[in-house]
């Protein structure tokens, strides 16, 4: 797969970067450029990402970076099986329990909550980092909502995490999904209270709290385009109000 001549390889972290150093020079190079095209694509487009993991995974498979880079694009495609096979890889070289709580989701992405809770309560969630725990819970507290135990996972999801005051890096999401199960339990006043708070503490925009709390303010954005307001004007979007009178 075509890469561009500004990606060099050197934009890797230093971790891995010293992982592919038990690599030949030139080959080493080459499966750091495509890790890199990994990381940028993985997002925007996901099955780009994955055929540039798949070239680094054919050039490096014993390199266990490359095993967790595979595992993220096949995760992002929703090849969970496939995803999980190579985070169990990666964790059998490294040793380390940081894939854990995606190994989880992977189960759940699978069909197989009850074997995703499981893996909440093992050991390996004590040795996580608070990062890693509170990413344990929300994969803990989905697979309650795949088995329809919606009291439970709102119980799963109440913890000091959550209650704190402080934004961390996980607060956004965290909050959004208390409020998302309290909403699907029929609980609205509380999930609005909730949905407000993760819009405070979403500060790059990774979840759609702001929609869902417009929605629930009975609030509709709609995008209109209007050629004969004027030559060369575009309309705003227009909002309009439970009872349809636009602002």
């Amino acid at each position: 797969m075509p890469i561009p001549e500004e990606v060099t390889g050197d934009e890797i972290d230093k971790d891995v970067r010293q992982e592919l150093q038990s690599l030949p020079k030139t080959l080493a190079e080459d499966v750091a450029r495509n890790l890199v095209m990994v990381a940028r694509l993985l997002d925007e487009d996901p099955e780009a990402a994955y055929g540039y993991s798949k070239v680094a995974l054919r050039l490096a498979s014993r390199v266990a970076a490359v095993r967790e880079a595979g595992g993220f694009a096949a995760y992002a495609n929703q090849k969970y099986s496939e995803a999980l096979a190579e985070f169990r890889a990666a964790r059998r070289m490294t040793g380390s329990v940081e894939l854990w709580p995606v190994m989880a989701d992977c189960e759940r992405g699978l069909g197989r909550p009850e074997k995703a809770l499981d893996m909440a309560g093992a050991p390996e969630v004590h040795k996580l980092d608070k990062a890693g725990q509170v990413e344990m819970r929300l994969v803990a507290a989905g697979a309650r909502r795949d088995m329809g135990q919606l009291d439970a996972a709102i119980v799963t999801l109440q913890s000091p995490e959550l209650a704190s005051s402080s934004v961390q890096p996980w607060s956004a999401r965290l909050r959004y999904a208390y409020a998302d199960a309290l909403l699907a339990a029929g609980r609205e006043p509380e999930a609005r209270e909730w949905f407000a708070k993760a819009v405070e503490s979403d500060r790059d925009g990774s979840t759609d709290a702001s929609d869902r709390l417009a929605e629930l303010d009975g609030v509709e954005f709609m995008d209109a385009l209007d050629e004969h307001e004027g030559e060369g004007d575009v309309a705003g979007p227009a909002v309009e109000d439970e009872n349809g009178e636009k602002d």
